[in-house]
């Protein structure tokens, strides 16, 4: 790995790099800029991601594109009804020589896709949402720690709801990010029809190392920020608490339960990561606004009002801000 003389030169070192990742994903993920805009960012800010869309818009190929230019091992789990919690995180067994080996599950790897996450029972979903937050796994009163960088993108179809476990807001916010994916336009969809029907495949380069991305997350976390972003980003959450001094009017009448403090938290390392990736070196009040929305979407809780009239969470969000 590559040695930088100071902060500065690290900086621009990951504005290069992300320019060549974005280049690289664009080979293969076509109109989805912004989509992988936040995930880069959630993978430098040590945080996961849940993606949110219909079926057949390249959710988990997307995913396997970034994990393809990141040099960085990759599983998949396709979740379903009747997961374990040992199909992820592993279970002892008894050897030749009849001893207990732990023998790793899926989630032993730098970037884990659980696919459809909704689809698996809380006690399946819990083992992995542990993990998350942990970055390690206990079995058997043993714990063992997970690889890093570790990163989970998880994927949620919004439609056939029926025999699905939604996650609950307690879990949901362990993802720093709820990302939408929405429709390509005409002509992305055109250019990803010629580029997927035909004989040719692309093959991606490895642009980033698992020992570079540790050290581009720690240099993010010692991004400089001013008072004055650090105060908007936690009077944003706190206008989400409904019956709060510092509430909006819109969160009164349409909030059932605001963001807590991880948002805080969220808003401003994501800022930072924002600011680096933009080739800036501190972040300002419009790298706090570029990242509010993913992460506010998932941790505020519309009330009955607000479902009635056809308020929409990303609505309330786009008029606190």
């Amino acid at each position: 790995m590559q040695q930088y003389t100071s902060d500065k030169e690290a900086a621009d070192a990951l504005h290069r790099s992300y320019r060549e990742l974005t280049s690289e994903i664009s080979k293969v993920i076509v109109g989805q800029d912004e989509v992988v805009r936040l995930v880069l960012t959630a993978v430098f800010c040590q945080g996961h991601c849940l993606l949110v869309g219909v079926p057949g818009l390249a959710k988990t190929l997307l995913i396997q594109t970034i994990a393809s230019s990141l040099d960085m091992s990759f599983n998949r789990v396709q979740f379903t009804p009747d997961l374990m919690p040992t199909d992820i995180v592993g279970a002892e067994t008894l050897d030749k020589d009849r001893n207990f080996k732990f023998v790793t599950g899926p989630v032993f790897a730098n970037i884990v896709l659980a696919d459809e996450i909704n689809r698996t029972p809380p006690k399946t979903q819990a083992a992995l949402l542990e993990s998350m937050q942990e970055y390690s796994v206990t079995v058997a009163g043993k714990r063992y720690d997970l690889p890093r960088p570790f990163f989970v993108l998880a994927t949620q179809n919004p439609i056939e709801q029926e025999g699905t476990y939604p996650l609950p807001e307690a879990q949901l916010d362990r993802f720093m990010f709820n990302i939408t994916l929405g429709y390509p336009s005409y002509e992305s969809e055109l250019q990803i029809v010629k580029n997927t029907t035909g004989a040719l495949k692309t093959s991606l380069n490895k642009i980033l190392h698992a020992d570079e991305i540790v050290a581009f997350q720690q240099l993010v976390r010692r991004v400089p920020v001013v008072d004055n972003v650090v105060e908007y980003a936690v009077k944003l959450v706190h206008k989400t608490r409904p019956n709060t001094p510092h509430a909006a009017t819109q969160a009164n009448q349409f909030l059932e339960w605001g963001a807590g403090p991880r948002a805080s938290q969220h808003l401003i390392v994501g800022a930072k990561c924002n600011a680096l990736l933009n080739g800036k070196y501190s972040p300002d009040i419009e790298d706090v606004q570029a990242v509010a929305l993913p992460i506010l979407r998932h941790r505020i809780v519309r009330n009955f009002k607000a479902e009635a009239e056809g308020v929409t969470v990303e609505q309330l969000i786009q008029d606190l801000l």
